[in-house]
């Protein structure tokens, strides 16, 4: 086929860092708090109101702490973990490589005994049954690398005894997330906000708080760490004293993609937004008989970080096929048409596209034939 005539606007399509929101450009930090002390009025005022307009947008709990954390997702999800877990048994939930990092982390480095492993292949969940609500549990919301997800909190038990800690960073403002089951969320900028990296944002409830005031973990604690003082949850985490220095430039950046969020109609337009850009790509793969999904269930299928698969069905087989993805994603890159869409080295392989909301339902639209014309030029050149 010829090269398709309809271009994306914004070739965007990476999961992590995603798309900026639309109408962002460098202007948007002019007004950042920068060459001053974060810990001034003003520079304490720009955090506190990424916490406010986050806890407004996604509507959480009043009586739940949320603060900004550094190193990420991974520093947030971490920092729980270390600073949490080892009061109980805990069930460790993976199906794919970050959750099997946590895995590591608890299993191998904090090495607790009553750690129990629940996996899954890629494009499966774990028997979300099996989950014992007198343990912690420690889960992924959404597999970044598998494009699977849970499809809701049912699974998790009202009267749990243990505290759930939940990696939701490619779920949070794409899907909703039921908080009265949610006792530690974390997340980073740099996914369904579409804001810049390095920063984590970590969300803990009445429960985890009451965690961390009764319950010294036996291992030394980096500073980084460290959530409490003398016995109390050190409050100022959560009113925009960060425990290091954090990036004014990123936090202006953070504000702009929270103000576009509330503009753009608020997260119920953000969960809109991304199943409406999976549902182009499921629509699509119904169409193609080289395309899938890895994820099995349609139900567990995410709408953000969205793994597609070539199935071979054209007459590809072996290293040609396994190639096919990142051949694809290398074509698209070189056209401008699509970035960063060959899926993570650890996944099998598979083309993942971001569908967040930062990414415009057309957009994923005008890449589809795109898809297509890569495909058939990469089939093409094995023939010749």
């Amino acid at each position: 086929m010829n090269k398709p005539n309809i271009r994306p606007a914004r070739p965007f399509f990476s999961s992590g860092p995603c798309a900026k929101p639309p109408g962002w450009s460098p202007e948007v930090l002019r007004d950042a708090f920068i060459a001053r002390s974060h810990r001034a009025a003003g520079g304490k005022a720009r955090l506190q109101e990424v916490i406010d307009r986050t806890r407004d947008i996604l509507g959480i709990p009043a009586d739940y702490l949320i603060g900004i954390v550094p190193g990420s997702d991974t520093g947030a999800i971490e920092m729980a973990m270390w600073s949490l877990l080892g009061q109980r048994p805990v069930d460790m939930l993976s199906w794919e490589n970050f959750g099997s990092m946590w895995v590591i982390d608890v299993v191998e480095q904090l090495k607790l005994k009553g750690a129990r492993v629940l996996d899954a292949p890629y494009g499966s969940l774990p028997d979300l049954s099996k989950v014992n609500p007198d343990h912690d549990a420690v889960f992924t919301w959404n597999g970044t690398t598998s494009g699977v997800c849970v499809p809701n909190g049912d699974w998790i038990s009202a009267e749990r005894q243990g505290l759930t800690l939940c990696d939701a960073t490619s779920a949070v403002f794409s899907m909703e997330m039921p908080w009265d089951k949610l006792d530690v969320t974390t997340w980073s900028w740099q996914k369904a906000m579409g804001g810049e990296a390095a920063h984590g944002m970590l969300v803990l409830s009445p429960r985890a708080v009451e965690r961390l005031e009764s319950y010294t973990p036996p291992w030394p604690l980096p500073k980084v760490f460290r959530m409490t003082k003398k016995g109390k949850v050190d409050a100022g985490i959560f009113r925009g004293e960060t425990i290091n220095t954090p990036s004014m430039l990123c936090v202006e950046d953070a504000l702009f993609s929270l103000r576009w969020m509330e503009q753009a109609g608020g997260v119920k337009e953000m969960y809109r937004r991304s199943r409406s850009n999976l549902a182009s790509i499921a629509a699509w793969v119904e169409a193609t008989p080289w395309a899938g999904f890895l994820a099995k269930d349609k139900a567990a299928r995410s709408c953000t970080s969205i793994v597609v698969t070539i199935t071979g069905a054209a007459g590809l087989s072996g290293d040609a096929l396994a190639a096919a993805p990142k051949q694809i994603a290398g074509m698209l890159a070189e056209e401008k048409v699509a970035y960063d869409i060959n899926n993570h080295r650890a996944a099998p392989p598979s083309l993942r596209i971001w569908g967040g909301a930062t990414v415009e339902p057309d957009e994923i639209k005008a890449l589809l034939p795109w898809l297509d014309w890569a495909y058939g030029e990469y089939s093409r050149s094995l023939a010749a």
